[in-house]
Protein backbone atom coordinates (compact mmCIF):
# COMPACT_ATOMS: atom_id res chain seq x y z
CA UNK A 1 0.00 0.00 0.00
CA UNK A 2 1.11 3.07 -0.71
CA UNK A 3 1.97 5.73 1.39
CA UNK A 4 -0.15 9.02 2.48
CA UNK A 5 2.76 11.35 1.63
CA UNK A 6 2.91 10.08 -2.16
CA UNK A 7 2.42 12.33 -4.45
CA UNK A 8 0.72 11.28 -7.75
CA UNK A 9 0.15 12.72 -11.06
CA UNK A 10 -2.35 12.11 -13.93
CA UNK A 11 -1.53 12.32 -17.33
CA UNK A 12 -4.74 12.07 -20.70
CA UNK A 13 -2.70 11.32 -23.68
CA UNK A 14 -3.46 12.31 -27.40
CA UNK A 15 -1.53 12.38 -30.09
CA UNK A 16 -0.79 16.00 -29.73
CA UNK A 17 -0.01 16.68 -26.21
CA UNK A 18 -0.58 15.45 -22.58
CA UNK A 19 -2.77 17.15 -19.57
CA UNK A 20 -1.61 16.61 -16.52
CA UNK A 21 -2.88 17.07 -13.07
CA UNK A 22 -1.63 16.14 -9.06
CA UNK A 23 -4.00 14.08 -7.10
CA UNK A 24 -5.88 16.71 -4.08
CA UNK A 25 -4.13 19.25 -5.99
CA UNK A 26 -5.43 21.97 -8.86
CA UNK A 27 -1.20 22.55 -10.37
CA UNK A 28 -1.82 21.57 -13.72
CA UNK A 29 0.24 20.83 -17.07
CA UNK A 30 0.03 20.87 -20.59
CA UNK A 31 2.84 19.79 -22.50
CA UNK A 32 3.11 18.65 -26.64
CA UNK A 33 3.31 14.86 -26.66
CA UNK A 34 7.24 15.21 -28.01
CA UNK A 35 10.32 14.27 -26.10
CA UNK A 36 10.68 18.43 -25.49
CA UNK A 37 7.26 17.98 -24.23
CA UNK A 38 8.47 14.86 -22.44
CA UNK A 39 11.78 16.63 -21.08
CA UNK A 40 9.44 19.56 -19.53
CA UNK A 41 7.20 16.84 -17.73
CA UNK A 42 9.78 15.44 -16.21
CA UNK A 43 11.57 18.61 -14.39
CA UNK A 44 7.70 19.64 -13.51
CA UNK A 45 6.75 16.41 -12.08
CA UNK A 46 9.84 16.57 -10.37
CA UNK A 47 9.72 20.19 -9.06
CA UNK A 48 6.37 19.10 -7.72
CA UNK A 49 8.00 15.86 -5.91
CA UNK A 50 6.31 13.20 -8.09
CA UNK A 51 6.74 9.49 -6.67
CA UNK A 52 3.70 7.95 -9.17
CA UNK A 53 2.52 8.60 -12.36
CA UNK A 54 -0.78 7.14 -13.79
CA UNK A 55 -1.31 7.32 -17.32
CA UNK A 56 -4.16 6.03 -19.78
CA UNK A 57 -3.40 3.83 -22.86
CA UNK A 58 -4.35 5.44 -25.58
CA UNK A 59 -3.77 3.83 -28.45
CA UNK A 60 0.11 3.73 -28.62
CA UNK A 61 0.33 7.81 -28.63
CA UNK A 62 1.18 6.71 -24.24
CA UNK A 63 4.42 4.92 -25.04
CA UNK A 64 7.03 7.31 -25.68
CA UNK A 65 6.00 9.03 -22.33
CA UNK A 66 5.98 6.17 -20.50
CA UNK A 67 9.37 4.56 -21.56
CA UNK A 68 11.01 8.43 -20.76
CA UNK A 69 9.37 8.64 -16.98
CA UNK A 70 10.43 4.96 -16.04
CA UNK A 71 13.89 5.95 -17.16
CA UNK A 72 13.64 9.07 -14.77
CA UNK A 73 12.25 6.21 -12.19
CA UNK A 74 9.21 7.50 -11.92
CA UNK A 75 6.61 4.44 -10.93
CA UNK A 76 4.33 4.34 -13.90
CA UNK A 77 0.81 3.01 -14.37
CA UNK A 78 -0.78 2.26 -17.24
CA UNK A 79 -4.61 1.87 -17.03
CA UNK A 80 -6.34 0.58 -19.47
CA UNK A 81 -9.66 2.83 -20.62
CA UNK A 82 -12.26 0.49 -19.10
CA UNK A 83 -10.12 0.83 -15.70
CA UNK A 84 -10.57 4.47 -15.57
CA UNK A 85 -14.20 4.48 -17.02
CA UNK A 86 -15.18 2.37 -14.08
CA UNK A 87 -13.79 4.51 -11.47
CA UNK A 88 -15.58 7.65 -12.98
CA UNK A 89 -19.12 5.64 -12.70
CA UNK A 90 -18.55 4.51 -9.15
CA UNK A 91 -17.50 8.06 -8.16
CA UNK A 92 -20.62 8.88 -10.34
CA UNK A 93 -18.79 11.19 -12.51
CA UNK A 94 -19.86 12.34 -15.87
CA UNK A 95 -18.57 15.55 -17.15
CA UNK A 96 -15.28 14.63 -19.39
CA UNK A 97 -12.37 16.74 -20.77
CA UNK A 98 -8.83 16.70 -21.13
CA UNK A 99 -8.29 18.31 -18.10
CA UNK A 100 -10.63 16.26 -15.92
CA UNK A 101 -9.83 13.17 -16.91
CA UNK A 102 -5.91 13.88 -15.83
CA UNK A 103 -7.03 14.55 -12.29
CA UNK A 104 -9.19 11.63 -12.50
CA UNK A 105 -6.57 8.91 -13.74
CA UNK A 106 -4.46 11.04 -10.55
CA UNK A 107 -6.98 10.16 -8.13
CA UNK A 108 -7.42 6.31 -9.89
CA UNK A 109 -3.40 6.77 -9.47
CA UNK A 110 -3.53 7.30 -5.94
CA UNK A 111 -6.41 4.89 -5.07
CA UNK A 112 -4.38 1.92 -6.36
CA UNK A 113 -2.88 -0.43 -3.68
CA UNK A 114 -0.66 -2.65 -5.25
CA UNK A 115 1.56 -1.95 -8.20
CA UNK A 116 3.15 -4.37 -10.35
CA UNK A 117 6.80 -3.63 -11.68
CA UNK A 118 6.98 -2.40 -14.55
CA UNK A 119 7.72 -4.82 -17.65
CA UNK A 120 10.96 -5.49 -19.15
CA UNK A 121 12.08 -2.58 -21.50
CA UNK A 122 13.42 -4.71 -24.14
CA UNK A 123 10.08 -6.06 -24.81
CA UNK A 124 8.49 -3.37 -26.43
CA UNK A 125 10.28 -3.08 -29.45
CA UNK A 126 9.46 -6.28 -30.01
CA UNK A 127 6.14 -6.26 -29.12
CA UNK A 128 5.90 -3.58 -32.31
CA UNK A 129 7.66 -5.74 -34.57
CA UNK A 130 5.23 -8.77 -33.42
CA UNK A 131 2.18 -7.08 -33.85
CA UNK A 132 3.27 -6.08 -37.46
CA UNK A 133 3.85 -9.87 -38.22
CA UNK A 134 0.40 -10.57 -36.81
CA UNK A 135 -1.12 -7.61 -39.10
CA UNK A 136 0.50 -9.03 -42.12
CA UNK A 137 -1.22 -12.52 -41.35
CA UNK A 138 -4.84 -10.60 -41.18
CA UNK A 139 -3.68 -9.06 -44.52
CA UNK A 140 -3.45 -12.30 -45.86
CA UNK A 141 -6.31 -13.67 -44.37
CA UNK A 142 -8.04 -10.44 -46.11
CA UNK A 143 -6.42 -10.99 -49.55
CA UNK A 144 -7.71 -14.82 -49.65
CA UNK A 145 -11.24 -14.00 -48.93
CA UNK A 146 -10.97 -11.78 -51.54
CA UNK A 147 -9.06 -14.37 -54.09
CA UNK A 148 -12.22 -17.01 -53.31
CA UNK A 149 -14.87 -14.41 -54.05
CA UNK A 150 -13.22 -13.24 -57.45
CA UNK A 151 -14.45 -14.42 -61.05
CA UNK A 152 -11.67 -12.55 -62.55
CA UNK A 153 -8.36 -14.67 -64.03
CA UNK A 154 -6.24 -11.29 -64.36
CA UNK A 155 -7.29 -10.48 -61.07
CA UNK A 156 -7.47 -13.52 -59.26
CA UNK A 157 -3.33 -14.07 -60.04
CA UNK A 158 -2.95 -10.40 -58.74
CA UNK A 159 -3.99 -11.58 -55.28
CA UNK A 160 -1.63 -14.54 -55.59
CA UNK A 161 1.27 -12.78 -56.47
CA UNK A 162 -0.03 -10.18 -53.70
CA UNK A 163 -0.64 -13.48 -51.07
CA UNK A 164 2.86 -14.59 -51.78
CA UNK A 165 4.73 -11.99 -51.37
CA UNK A 166 2.90 -10.77 -47.86
CA UNK A 167 3.74 -14.17 -46.90
CA UNK A 168 7.50 -14.04 -48.05
CA UNK A 169 7.71 -11.06 -45.88
CA UNK A 170 6.20 -12.10 -42.92
CA UNK A 171 8.74 -15.67 -43.07
CA UNK A 172 11.41 -12.91 -42.78
CA UNK A 173 9.96 -10.55 -40.16
CA UNK A 174 9.43 -13.45 -38.12
CA UNK A 175 12.51 -14.93 -38.52
CA UNK A 176 14.24 -11.74 -37.95
CA UNK A 177 12.53 -11.44 -34.54
CA UNK A 178 13.43 -14.97 -33.31
CA UNK A 179 16.78 -13.63 -34.07
CA UNK A 180 16.74 -10.16 -32.14
CA UNK A 181 15.67 -12.03 -29.71
CA UNK A 182 18.11 -14.79 -29.13
CA UNK A 183 20.52 -12.18 -28.88
CA UNK A 184 19.24 -11.79 -25.57
CA UNK A 185 20.71 -14.93 -23.33
CA UNK A 186 18.20 -14.82 -20.45
CA UNK A 187 15.35 -14.05 -22.87
CA UNK A 188 16.02 -17.03 -25.41
CA UNK A 189 16.16 -19.24 -22.05
CA UNK A 190 12.91 -18.51 -21.78
CA UNK A 191 12.07 -18.63 -24.92
CA UNK A 192 13.61 -22.07 -25.38
CA UNK A 193 11.64 -22.73 -22.04
CA UNK A 194 7.97 -21.98 -23.32
CA UNK A 195 8.99 -23.95 -27.18
CA UNK A 196 9.57 -27.02 -24.93
CA UNK A 197 5.98 -27.80 -24.14
CA UNK A 198 4.29 -29.96 -26.46
CA UNK A 199 1.80 -27.91 -28.45
CA UNK A 200 3.44 -24.57 -28.06
CA UNK A 201 4.92 -24.08 -31.55
CA UNK A 202 7.73 -21.34 -31.93
CA UNK A 203 5.20 -18.73 -33.36
CA UNK A 204 3.03 -19.42 -30.15
CA UNK A 205 6.23 -19.26 -27.88
CA UNK A 206 7.61 -15.60 -29.20
CA UNK A 207 3.83 -14.52 -28.08
CA UNK A 208 3.87 -15.71 -24.79
CA UNK A 209 7.31 -14.40 -24.11
CA UNK A 210 6.77 -10.81 -25.45
CA UNK A 211 2.97 -10.64 -24.41
CA UNK A 212 2.87 -12.12 -21.57
CA UNK A 213 6.19 -10.89 -19.55
CA UNK A 214 4.65 -12.53 -15.98
CA UNK A 215 5.05 -15.81 -17.33
CA UNK A 216 6.78 -18.08 -14.82
CA UNK A 217 5.98 -14.99 -11.80
CA UNK A 218 1.98 -15.53 -11.70
CA UNK A 219 -0.50 -18.16 -10.08
CA UNK A 220 -1.93 -20.69 -12.54
CA UNK A 221 -5.15 -18.77 -12.17
CA UNK A 222 -3.62 -15.02 -12.93
CA UNK A 223 -2.27 -16.68 -15.42
CA UNK A 224 -5.44 -17.98 -16.82
CA UNK A 225 -7.09 -14.53 -16.54
CA UNK A 226 -4.16 -12.68 -18.47
CA UNK A 227 -5.14 -14.34 -21.44
CA UNK A 228 -8.26 -14.19 -21.40
CA UNK A 229 -8.83 -17.75 -20.90
CA UNK A 230 -10.76 -18.06 -17.40
CA UNK A 231 -13.97 -18.97 -17.10
CA UNK A 232 -16.43 -16.54 -15.10
CA UNK A 233 -19.58 -16.81 -13.22
CA UNK A 234 -22.61 -15.86 -13.80
CA UNK A 235 -24.75 -16.28 -10.73
CA UNK A 236 -27.39 -14.03 -9.03
CA UNK A 237 -29.95 -15.34 -6.48
CA UNK A 238 -31.24 -18.37 -7.82
CA UNK A 239 -29.90 -17.78 -11.35
CA UNK A 240 -27.31 -19.74 -12.72
CA UNK A 241 -25.14 -18.42 -15.65
CA UNK A 242 -22.86 -20.38 -17.71
CA UNK A 243 -19.73 -19.72 -16.94
CA UNK A 244 -18.06 -17.54 -19.64
CA UNK A 245 -14.20 -16.10 -20.90
CA UNK A 246 -14.40 -12.95 -20.67
CA UNK A 247 -11.12 -9.75 -20.70
CA UNK A 248 -7.37 -10.32 -21.18
CA UNK A 249 -5.16 -10.04 -23.77
CA UNK A 250 -6.76 -10.57 -27.24
CA UNK A 251 -3.73 -11.42 -29.55
CA UNK A 252 -1.85 -13.46 -26.64
CA UNK A 253 -5.72 -15.16 -26.59
CA UNK A 254 -6.04 -15.89 -30.39
CA UNK A 255 -2.41 -17.36 -30.38
CA UNK A 256 -3.52 -20.17 -27.74
CA UNK A 257 -6.58 -21.00 -28.85
CA UNK A 258 -4.88 -21.64 -32.85
CA UNK A 259 -1.94 -23.89 -30.85
CA UNK A 260 -4.67 -25.62 -28.73
CA UNK A 261 -6.33 -27.25 -32.10
CA UNK A 262 -3.24 -29.53 -32.57
CA UNK A 263 -2.08 -29.44 -29.76
CA UNK A 264 -4.96 -31.41 -28.42
CA UNK A 265 -4.93 -33.80 -30.89
CA UNK A 266 -1.20 -34.68 -31.61
CA UNK A 267 1.14 -32.76 -29.55
CA UNK A 268 0.57 -32.61 -25.91
CA UNK A 269 -0.80 -35.77 -24.49
CA UNK A 270 -2.17 -34.11 -20.99
CA UNK A 271 -4.39 -32.22 -23.71
CA UNK A 272 -5.49 -35.17 -25.98
CA UNK A 273 -6.72 -36.52 -23.16
CA UNK A 274 -8.38 -33.32 -21.82
CA UNK A 275 -10.18 -32.79 -24.62
CA UNK A 276 -11.38 -36.28 -25.23
CA UNK A 277 -12.92 -36.13 -21.22
CA UNK A 278 -14.55 -33.16 -21.84
CA UNK A 279 -15.78 -34.30 -25.21
CA UNK A 280 -17.24 -37.57 -23.94
CA UNK A 281 -18.94 -35.80 -21.04
CA UNK A 282 -20.85 -33.38 -23.39
CA UNK A 283 -19.14 -30.26 -24.09
CA UNK A 284 -18.81 -29.12 -27.41
CA UNK A 285 -15.64 -28.55 -29.36
CA UNK A 286 -15.15 -24.94 -28.73
CA UNK A 287 -15.55 -24.95 -25.04
CA UNK A 288 -12.87 -27.88 -25.28
CA UNK A 289 -10.68 -26.13 -26.86
CA UNK A 290 -10.64 -23.43 -24.86
CA UNK A 291 -10.02 -25.32 -21.64
CA UNK A 292 -7.04 -26.95 -23.82
CA UNK A 293 -6.06 -23.74 -24.04
CA UNK A 294 -6.39 -22.73 -20.60
CA UNK A 295 -4.27 -25.63 -19.66
CA UNK A 296 -1.65 -25.01 -21.97
CA UNK A 297 -0.73 -21.28 -20.95
CA UNK A 298 -0.89 -23.07 -17.14
CA UNK A 299 1.72 -25.92 -18.28
CA UNK A 300 3.95 -23.38 -19.77
CA UNK A 301 3.43 -21.34 -16.83
CA UNK A 302 4.61 -23.69 -14.70
CA UNK A 303 7.58 -25.04 -16.73
CA UNK A 304 9.20 -21.37 -16.68
CA UNK A 305 8.39 -21.22 -12.91
CA UNK A 306 10.33 -24.21 -12.58
CA UNK A 307 13.30 -23.40 -15.00
CA UNK A 308 13.34 -26.97 -16.57
CA UNK A 309 12.26 -28.01 -19.95
CA UNK A 310 8.59 -29.84 -20.39
CA UNK A 311 8.73 -33.51 -19.96
CA UNK A 312 5.34 -35.15 -21.71
CA UNK A 313 3.64 -36.50 -18.33
CA UNK A 314 1.24 -39.60 -18.76
CA UNK A 315 -2.46 -38.73 -19.03
CA UNK A 316 -4.25 -39.04 -15.52
CA UNK A 317 -6.83 -41.45 -15.25
CA UNK A 318 -8.95 -39.88 -12.61
CA UNK A 319 -11.69 -36.96 -13.90
CA UNK A 320 -10.94 -33.88 -13.87
CA UNK A 321 -13.94 -30.80 -13.55
CA UNK A 322 -13.48 -28.20 -16.14
CA UNK A 323 -16.43 -26.01 -17.01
Amino acid sequence: MAKRNTICAGIDTSKDKLDVALDGSSEELQVKNTAEGHQELVEWLKRHKVKRVGIEASGGYEQAAVAELRRQRFVVIVFQPIQVRAYATFHLQRAKNDKMDAALIAACTAAVKKIHPAPDPRLQPFAVHLTMIDQIKEDIAKLKNRLESCPDERIQKFWKEQIALLAKHRRAEFKALVAAIRKHRDLAARLDLIYSVGGSGLPTAVAILIRMPEIGQITREQAAALTGLAPYDDDSGKHVGARRIDGGRQRLRQALYTAALPASFRWNPQLMALYSRLIAAGKGHKRALVACARKLIVIINAVVARGTPWVAEPPRTASVSVT
